[in-house]
Order: C-alpha cells, then sequence, then structure tokens
C-alpha cells in the first residue's frame, strides 16, 4: 500500500467538494481553521457550483479533484462536506494520477467512496477524518492529535483509546483498517469500484441517521457477500440517531448480527459521524484492535512518509 508524502507547516492543501453543496459562512470557518493548523487553504471557484443537491456536475467535480491531484504546488486535499455524490466522480477519475500524486485524502461519510477508490483501486492509504463541515467547528469539531498524528508524522501514531468505547466481543487482532460509511460500503458492491479487502483485514464502519432494521440489511449484506467472514476485527463508530421509535438502536443490531463473528468487536468510536471531536483514522495501514485491559485501536504504522 504505497503511502502520500507528510505534510508539513506552510504547504499548500486544496479544498474540493466532491459531494453537496455547503454554507459558505462554514466554508470560511473551516478555511480558518486550516490556517490555524498550519497549512495553506486553495481552492477553485467550481467548489461553489450547484447542481440541485450536489456541488456542480460529476464531470465538473471530478475535474476538480484530478485538478488538485495533478497541481504540483497542492501537498494535500481536504473535503468541504460529504452529504452525497462522491461516487459519480469514479468513473471520471484516473487511479494512475491518484496513486502517483502521493497526496493525503482527508474525509469521511460520503468520501468513503473516495476512500475506498484510494485503498482498492489505487493502492493508496487514504485517511478517514475530518471535513471543512467538521473544522468549522474548531477543537469542539475534531481531534487534532490523531488528525496531524495521520497526516503529518512519519511515526506510527500508537494507540487511540478514547472514553466511551465499549467491548462487543473481547480479544486482539491486527491487519490493514479498512472501511468507512456502511451504507457506502454496500453500494459499491458489484461496481467496478467495489469495496473488496484482502483476508485478515479490520473493519471499520460509520453511520448516522440510519433506522436499525436498514444498519441490520446492510451488515447482512456485507455478511452474505463474505466481506465479514474475510475481518479479524470490526471497530464500529458511534452511529448517531440510529434509532426507532421502540427503543431499538445501532448497537443492538450490530451485537445481534455479528454475535457469532470471530473477533473483537468495539463499538462507539469517534470517527466518521460523531457526537463530539472527530478522530482521524488512517485506512490501509496496519492497526490492532485490542480489548485488554482497555478497548483501543493500535495504528501500527505511519500513514505518511
Amino acid at each position: 500500500m504505497q503511502k502520500p508524502r507528510a505534510l508539513k507547516s506552510g504547504d499548500r492543501v486544496s479544498v474540493v467538494a466532491p459531494a453537496s453543496p455547503f454554507d459558505r459562512d462554514v466554508f470560511a470557518a473551516g478555511l480558518s481553521e486550516l490556517r490555524a493548523l498550519g497549512f495553506e487553504p486553495a481552492f477553485d471557484e467550481q467548489v461553489f457550483e450547484r447542481t440541485g443537491y450536489l456541488a456542480g456536475t460529476p464531470e465538473s467535480r471530478a475535474a476538480a479533484l484530478m485538478a488538485a491531484w495533478l497541481d504540483p504546488t497542492v501537498a494535500g486535499i481536504f473535503a468541504a462536506r460529504g452529504g452525497y455524490g462522491s461516487a459519480q466522480l469514479l468513473p471520471f477519475l484516473d487511479p494512475a494520477v491518484a496513486r502517483d500524486a502521493r497526496k493525503p485524502l482527508v474525509g469521511c461519510s460520503d468520501l468513503t467512496a473516495l476512500l475506498v477508490y484510494l485503498t482498492t483501486c489505487c493502492d493508496t492509504v487514504g485517511c478517514h477524518g475530518p471535513m471543512l463541515v467538521n473544522l468549522a467547528d474548531g477543537v469542539t469539531g475534531y481531534d487534532r492529535a490523531s488528525l496531524l498524528g495521520a497526516i503529518s508524522s512519519t511515526e506510527p501514531f500508537g494507540e487511540l483509546r478514547p472514553e466511551g468505547v465499549q467491548v462487543l466481543s473481547a480479544g486482539e487482532a491486527r491487519g490493514p483498517l479498512l472501511g468507512g460509511t456502511l451504507s457506502q460500503l454496500v453500494a459499491s458492491l458489484a461496481t467496478p469500484f467495489a469495496f473488496s479487502p484482502p483476508d485478515g483485514y479490520v473493519l471499520l464502519l460509520d453511520d448516522v441517521g440510519e433506522r436499525p432494521y436498514r444498519i441490520d440489511r446492510m451488515l447482512t449484506q456485507l455478511k452474505q457477500a463474505g466481506l465479514l467472514a474475510r475481518a479479524s476485527a470490526v471497530v464500529c463508530a458511534e452511529f448517531p440517531d440510529c434509532l426507532d421509535d421502540d427503543g431499538g438502536d445501532a448497537r443492538s443490531v450490530v451485537d445481534d448480527v455479528l454475535r457469532a463473528f470471530d473477533g473483537p468487536v468495539l463499538f462507539g468510536f469517534p470517527t466518521g459521524h460523531t457526537a463530539g471531536p472527530l478522530w482521524t483514522v488512517p485506512l490501509g495501514v496496519d492497526a490492532t484492535v485490542s480489548t485488554d485491559p482497555v478497548p483501543r485501536l493500535i495504528i501500527e504504522e505511519a500513514a505518511v512518509e
């Protein structure tokens, strides 16, 4: 798995909008936070395009991302927000360009489509981390240490042990960390850009606002597609607002569907859609999931070099 080049203070980073449109005030606040991190944000006016519920046509959004990969003055790429639309870009992208660019791409939610593209089609590490809508809230919106550890440090970040993570199944397992938003993972199946992890991988799952029966349906699809059988461990995010009227929730569904899973399962890791600061985790690097003495995710290798 190829690693991007590490970002350093003063680097120019491109902001793109691969999915839905955004509030301009939030965008401006996110730019300010990027500057506070030591980076110089850059963007094309295309980022403000609107085509219904999308930030421009698939072709224009893909062209903006390709331009960011090709621009020699740009060292990294952040997404403005998720929502919907990233998967529409995939037929217009060139995996050789993405691979050769060696630039950290940071995002989550709908950006899972691009992160799966990077890790599966381009054999390149990506970062499941904050977008400008998260950065706009400052330290209440994202965890600065894990973000900078993922995109700027050439040393392994090591142990991530946020409070509130629950153990659904005990144990310890190691493998490449891959995954993202559950609905995006299942939507990729049977396409040329399908989520196709190797045996022994660590599966990261995240989502928001999905009814429990829909979580069940998507987990069942992963199971029947053989993707759960390939996993050595599962790390679930917080799954906020995944409730129904009779008190059912995502945690109980995960616990039920994965009851026979042979490996550690964690629930409530604060990445992707979170109630508090969003922690960044690199995708495509080796990680260990352990439940003893406390639930934790250990990032075994640097995401950049």
